[in-house]
């Protein structure tokens, strides 16, 4: 039964403390809508979406308001497109109709963002698979609300460095081709190595296929309230600090648990998972790196980082799964530098840097995220960046990922203002030592050895 002081407790979180649900997100399959003719294609595109999503944003905003939880984000998530379009699409260019088809479907359901725009190449790559990529750079500075994605590793395949090195000369694209937007376009783009099915947040969201026709998976949040419960084990031991991170992230992810099921009654459309995920926001107070220094370290990136975010990490799922049958996802903290002050401020005093960082990817739910880089960085450098974050993904057997933002006409001390949820992000220094030789060897580097347990 749940008490009044847990009502109380739940009201305090989300007044005081940023508690929301980040996202509602739907899943929807297109793969019924498959066809030959890219006319009928993108027609079909648009009428299914609109129709599996005709009240996901009334619906969304009717729980917010009788529950008073705030939902910050109402999304879609669509088939990877490259796997839609490959009868119809014989250019880039075709590709790019499909993307104007869900960006007109985006906005006739009223939703934050469509994610989906997508290839999974994580072992090799099919002519619709190069088509897409290739289309990326101009989709995402004709469209609003597009998210893109594209999975160039896993475990069990190893890592596809043709890809790897596609992926440097795309982002790079990509901001020249956003440029007069301060490279945002990059924003949008999330580059993947064991990329999940069933992810609700952005830009990475895809309908996996072996997904239902439609389904609900929700986002919620919480570092404001994670910070503040921590308040009250100040200097307590480490068995006593994960006992507090625990406990908070099953009261969280219960708010979760309780919108997800009233989406799904309501839409008639199954729920999928929880993904309990400490997003932070460029709001005061809704910081990891705040969490990070109430845990004891002077800035996020001091000696002891990654421990503290291991252990943060480890909690946050422990307590996600008791609280929920249905946790998947990310699951754990995402550690952006533009989406978070603390983070930021972290950068700017020097204590934190974009190796760091990569140590960090190994025990943070996704990896380098939303890193403003300098606009004349070499599409090899970016591979070379991409690599190793893939590596990371593939020998640990976890999901990494990585959001670039080469701002073209910035440098390193330049600050570049995104807005909105995106915030805003000092341009970090990258290693100015050249790798090109091993980016453009080209293939495949195999699975690890312990890839291999059938």
């Amino acid at each position: 039964m749940i008490n009044i002081q847990e009502v109380l407790e739940t009201n305090e979180m989300i007044e005081k403390e940023n508690l929301d649900v980040r996202t509602i997100t739907m899943g929807i399959s297109l793969l019924n809508c498959i066809d030959t003719d890219i006319d009928r294609l993108s027609d079909k595109i648009y009428d299914r979406i609109t129709t599996a999503a005709k009240d996901l944003v009334a619906t969304g905003q009717a729980i917010e308001k009788e529950y008073g939880i705030p939902i910050v984000n109402k999304r879609i998530s669509v088939t990877p497109i490259a796997l839609i379009g490959g009868s119809a699409c014989q250019t880039s260019d075709d590709y790019v109709k499909l993307v104007r088809a869900l960006d007109r479907a985006a906005k006739t359901t009223g939703v934050n963002f469509i994610g989906g725009y997508s290839a999974l190449v994580s072992k090799g790559m099919t002519k619709s698979d190069e088509l897409l990529i290739r289309s990326i750079p101009q989709a995402l500075a004709e469209t609003e609300f597009v998210c893109s994605s594209v999975n160039v590793g896993s475990t069990k395949t190893g890592l596809n460095m043709d890809a790897v090195r596609m992926m440097g000369e795309v982002i790079l694209d990509t901001a020249k081709a956003t440029k007069d937007k301060d490279s945002i376009g990059c924003a949008k783009l999330v580059v993947f190595c064991n990329a999940p099915d069933d992810n609700p947040f952005m830009a990475g969201a895809f309908h996996g296929v072996t997904e239902a026709d439609e389904i609900i998976n929700v986002g919620v949040s919480g570092p404001g309230v994670m910070r503040k419960a921590l308040e009250s084990v100040h200097g307590a031991d480490f068995g006593t600090l994960c006992e507090k991170v625990k406990k908070t992230a099953f009261k969280i992810t219960r708010v979760g648990q309780l919108v997800a099921r009233e989406a799904s009654k309501r839409l008639g459309v199954p729920f999928g998972i929880i993904d309990l995920s400490l997003a932070p926001t460029p709001a005061i107070g809704d910081s990891i790196a705040d969490i990070f220094e109430e845990m004891g370290l002077e800035r996020a990136g001091a000696p002891g980082t990654t421990a503290a975010l291991a252990l943060l990490n480890d909690q946050v799922k422990k307590g996600g799964i008791m609280a929920s049958s249905y946790v998947g996802g990310l699951s754990g903290a995402f550690i952006p530098v533009s989406e978070d002050r603390g983070m930021i401020r972290a950068v700017n005093d020097g204590a934190l840097t974009l190796e760091k960082l990569e140590a960090m990817t190994c025990v943070c739910s996704v990896g380098l995220d939303m890193i403003a880089i300098p606009g004349d960085t070499k599409p090899e450098t970016i591979a070379g960046i991409l690599a190793d974050e893939m590596a990371i993904g593939m020998i640990n057997q976890k999901t990494t990922a990585a959001r670039l933002i080469p701002v073209i006409g910035k440098d390193v001390g330049d600050t570049v203002e995104f807005g909105g949820l995106l915030g805003f992000a000092p341009v970090m220094p990258v290693n100015s030592f050249d790798c090109s030789e091993f980016i453009h060897r080209g293939g495949r580097i195999p699975a690890p050895i312990h890839s291999f347990k059938n």
